[in-house]
């Protein structure tokens, strides 16, 4: 039997005592009538959990954009949650994109995913609108000047496929940091060290932001190897082991992807992580189960014995 070595027992009590941890969630706009049911009975089911945000995602061209609005206001005026649309850089020139977010403030928005956004499919590399912001640090200095908006951006904890260089995700996430940034989401990873390390190496770096995992329950393995090929994160062997042979076994499938989230937010929770946000892909029950784990749970129904 291993020994838990005893900094990780002393870890895991400090998490205790620090009680359940915040967390948000990311939904992106339904392509049909039976897709929007589910993200509504999602948003249902997770609103009780009280999350710090829920973002809604925006098409990489920009072609969900009136869907991704009409998601964000209805989050905004009928529930009691914070919506947070994602903004991107992509196929919009400079007012555009500010007017969006004057509509936005306008209709009690405060908080924003201010992202450079990936090209359309097929359209190759990434190229700038040429009356666009060019990225995301740009985007985030524009939205300054429309209203003091709450601001999420992401980073990368493994090295993105355009990346010109090992340290180059430091130096941009620090960019984005100075030009009004409150915090930074990560990219999906699986292995916590890879989190760890990344985190341990902001702080020398002197990047001085909290520094939010994103958790990506795995609902589709095949999926998911896509979105980790297409982002740059690596997919370990032993979890691609785990998953072997489970094509036709979605109950399987569903508590393998379980027990591989739930371990991997707890050893993050011993390390200190209080934050987390899950890309839920509109569903809600694999969240649900971790965000449990986590100890985060709804509060009890009053008169509740």
């Amino acid at each position: 039997m291993s020994i838990e070595p005893i900094g990780e027992r002393l870890a895991e009590a400090s998490a205790a005592l620090r009680g359940a941890p915040q967390v948000s969630f990311e939904f992106f706009p339904p392509k049909d009538e039976l897709m929007e049911r589910t993200l509504w009975d999602s948003i249902e089911r997770l609103a009780p959990l009280r999350p710090r945000f829920v973002s809604v995602t925006y098409g990489a061209d920009g072609s969900t954009r009136t869907r991704t609005h009409n998601i964000v206001t209805r989050i905004q005026r009928s529930t009691a949650l914070t919506a947070a649309p994602h903004l991107t850089c992509v196929g919009a020139p400079r007012e555009e994109i500010l007017d969006i977010a004057r509509q936005y403030w306008a209709n009690g928005v405060r908080h924003i995913v201010a992202l450079r956004g990936d090209p359309p499919q097929g359209c190759g590399s990434y190229v700038a609108h040429p009356q666009g912001f060019a990225y995301a640090v740009d985007l985030v200095r524009g939205l300054k000047t429309v209203a003091e908006f709450e601001i999420s951006v992401a980073t990368y904890p493994e090295p993105h496929p355009e990346s010109p260089s090992p340290d180059f995700e430091f130096h941009n996430l620090q960019a984005k940091i100075d030009a009004g940034a409150d915090r930074a989401i990560t990219q999906f990873f699986f292995d916590p060290d890879v989190f760890l390390r990344f985190r341990d190496r902001c702080a020398a770096a002197g990047v001085n932001a909290r520094i939010v995992p994103g958790v990506l329950p795995i609902t589709r393995f095949p999926q998911m190897l896509r979105m980790a090929q297409r982002c740059g994160a690596s997919v370990p062997d032993w979890l691609v082991h785990r998953f072997d042979g489970l094509d036709e076994d979605p109950e399987t499938r569903r508590m393998i992807a379980a027990a591989v989230a739930i371990e991997q937010v707890q050893r993050l929770q011993r390390h200190g992580v209080d934050e987390f946000h899950f890309y839920t892909l509109n569903r809600s029950e694999l969240t649900y189960a971790i965000c449990h784990a986590l100890g985060v749970r709804a509060p009890a129904a009053a008169g509740a014995a």
